[in-house]
């Protein structure tokens, strides 16, 4: 049986993506121990019913403690008290990451706090559902998805790759780029698409003229594909906003110059403009099929029941 890659797995946060962590490693071997710390007495608890860790604290710093890969699964707009707890219990060559879809905010949130000989290298599991709390995890989360590193200019070269490779291990494939770069990239493809959902669905709510009974009936007509991102963690979103404001702002201004655009040749009847979009949209979804990032079955790829 081969060596773990870690001898201590600290997970700060367990929900979705901790408890998922959490098992994956338990599935590969990837950590000799795993201590779990969340503030919530409730969820610990459902964390050690769960079997997901070995140990189970209230205190971060105690979970911390001779750990060596630390990793933050909590809302982005938590980061800097995590690291501010945890920072004196880290201990020398120890790696801290996180799980945050917005990284220029969580570096300006941790890097102030990290200690010398600690490596700070942030990241981004580029996976999830519309389900939160420890229960909603699964070892194969991150099967076959990205994960998105965006290490500091500095960074150990070592663990760098120790990192790389735990995220390889637990069947994801790695990429590093930049951390205004990354929040540019995720404002479009994550962060304005929950929004643009989040926003149709209240729509729809708001409506007098429809009742909600209407909505829930007729909505495999395509708005109940828009109700499961609409349906993702409260809290973690409004921390997405808040901690990627600029990037989330302009890909909204564009977005709306393009519905703009889309406005004008309905309102003309501009048929040969709606084609061109909609073929060229289209052809992203099959690029997206293609990529290994989808699948083509029909419906989705949903169960019928009979």
């Amino acid at each position: 049986m081969t060596a773990p890659l870690f001898n201590r797995l600290a997970l700060i946060g367990i929900g979705l993506i901790g408890s998922s962590i959490a098992q994956a490693v338990r599935a590969r071997g990837l950590a000799g121990e795993i201590a779990i710390s969340t503030r919530s007495e409730e969820t610990l608890r459902r964390a050690g019913e769960l079997g997901l860790g070995d140990h189970y604290v209230l205190d971060a710093a105690d979970a911390v403690e001779g750990a060596d890969l630390v990793i933050l699964c909590v809302p982005v707009g938590a980061n800097e008290a995590v690291a501010k707890w945890i920072a004196p219990a880290l201990k020398p060559d120890a790696i801290l990451t996180d799980v945050g879809s917005t990284k220029a905010s969580v570096v300006a949130q941790i890097a102030p706090y990290v200690p010398e000989g600690v490596h700070f290298i942030p990241g981004h599991p580029i996976a999830g559902t519309e389900q939160s709390g420890p229960d909603a995890g699964f070892a194969t989360l991150f099967e076959d998805r990205w994960c998105i590193l965006t290490p500091p200019d500095n960074v150990d070269k070592a663990a760098l790759e120790r990192l790389s490779n735990f995220w390889t291990a637990c069947g994801s494939t790695v990429d590093t780029m930049d951390p205004n770069h990354h929040d540019l990239v995720l404002a479009i493809v994550s962060h304005l698409p929950h929004l643009i959902a989040y926003n149709i669905v209240g729509t729809a709510d708001d409506l007098e003229t429809v009742t909600k009974s209407e909505v829930i009936k007729y909505s495999a007509s395509g708005f109940r594909d828009f109700t499961r991102l609409a349906a993702s963690d409260p809290t973690m979103w409004r921390d997405v906003c808040l901690n990627n404001k600029d990037a989330i702002l302009e890909m909204l201004a564009r977005f709306s110059e393009d519905l703009s655009a889309l406005q004008r040749a309905i309102r003309w009847g501009d048929g040969d403009a709606l084609f061109d979009l909609f073929t060229r949209t289209r052809g992203i979804r099959r690029s997206i099929i293609e990529a290994g990032q989808e699948t083509d079955a029909p419906d989705f790829g949903r169960i019928k029941i009979d």
